[in-house]
């Protein structure tokens, strides 16, 4: 489907302490706060054709650029984006927004930073979807005994190294460039390959690569509801390590497989992404109501809410989650 926009909501600033982070918000102030996390080298962009969709089913959606990402939360160092300071960051949003828990929902590095802060802080994550890397328990175990990953994977090595940014940008960020398949929007990738030639914006993000440690691989498991979705056609991240990542999760868990998908799922697979995500969100206190735009019918079905599963059916359709009175 055509990329609609390169941005959407409401654009705000929040600043957390001495950092300044860029953030957009859309839907109803009443609606089930959800967060989304982006990867590198995205930004909060990445969510054009997820948050609209989100936030007509009722939720309250909001996305930072995350720490490097907003230019006014780019501190120096590789040390200051340790994934304990990522996880602050999270954290800080929250409580600057006042939000006690909400539903999560990261890609690539978002995922990694959302699956520590539902491991440490589950009490903040009523769910969690992770999105293309899995738990970074299941990542290391893949990472030390599987070939595939390991190749995956090689590129990390340039990105720790002092010469990546340079190589990175050279010929109009070529290297980069050939990570996104055409179905990538080429305005998009404009504007994420764009922003990086700002001064330290690319060094900013490759510190996220640098403050890597090897404790990575000891996160515990994660208790909340859980949906992991991936990519069978994603080249990073390699089927090993999807498979092992339901041995970290002690909450309830489902393994999304997106056959013709890669690994940018937020720009190429939205709507699928969207039906899981909200399958995730949806308990017994939700009923779910699907206004099917190609015949005018609405269905609304309260008594399933527990039991469907994505992806919702084809067809263009506009759903809707409703809270049911506690009884």
């Amino acid at each position: 489907m055509p990329f609609e926009s390169l941005s959407w909501g409401t654009p705000t600033r929040i600043a957390l302490g001495r950092l300044v982070f860029d953030v957009s918000m859309t839907g109803p102030e009443a609606g089930d706060p959800v967060v989304l996390l982006h990867g590198f080298p995205q930004s909060r962009a990445a969510w054009a054709e997820v948050a609209p969709r989100l936030a007509a089913a009722g939720l309250r959606v909001i996305a930072p650029d995350q720490r490097g990402y907003s230019p006014g939360a780019r501190p120096v160092g590789p040390a200051n984006y340790h994934i304990d300071a990522l996880v602050g960051d999270v954290l800080g949003l929250l409580d600057a927004i006042g939000l006690p828990a909400v539903h999560l929902v990261g890609h690539d590095w978002g995922a990694t930073v959302a699956w520590f802060v539902a491991a440490r802080h589950p009490d903040r994550v009523r769910s969690l979807t992770a999105v293309s890397v899995p738990h970074p328990a299941a990542f290391g175990r893949a990472l030390a005994g599987d070939a595939d990953q390991r190749e995956g994977s090689a590129y990390i090595r340039l990105f720790r190294t002092e010469k990546a940014e340079r190589v990175l940008l050279a010929d109009d960020a070529r290297r980069l460039r050939r990570w996104f398949p055409a179905a990538v929007p080429r305005a998009l990738v404009d504007l994420y390959l764009g922003e990086l030639r700002h001064p330290g914006a690319l060094t900013a993000r490759l510190n996220w690569y640098r403050a890597m440690t090897r404790d990575f691989q000891a996160l515990g498991p994660v208790v909340v509801p859980t949906t992991y979705v991936w990519g069978a056609g994603d080249v990073a991240l390699r089927r090993t390590a999807a498979l092992l990542c339901a041995e970290q999760v002690t909450g309830e868990y489902r393994f999304a497989e997106l056959s013709s998908t890669g690994h940018w799922i937020p720009e190429v697979a939205p709507d699928a992404l969207v039906s899981h995500i909200l399958a995730r969100i949806a308990s017994p206190s939700y009923r779910v109501e699907w206004f099917d735009v190609s015949n005018r019918e609405t269905t609304v079905e309260p008594e399933r809410t527990a039991e469907f599963s994505a992806p919702f059916p084809p067809g263009p359709a506009v759903v809707h989650l409703h809270r049911t009175p506690e009884e």
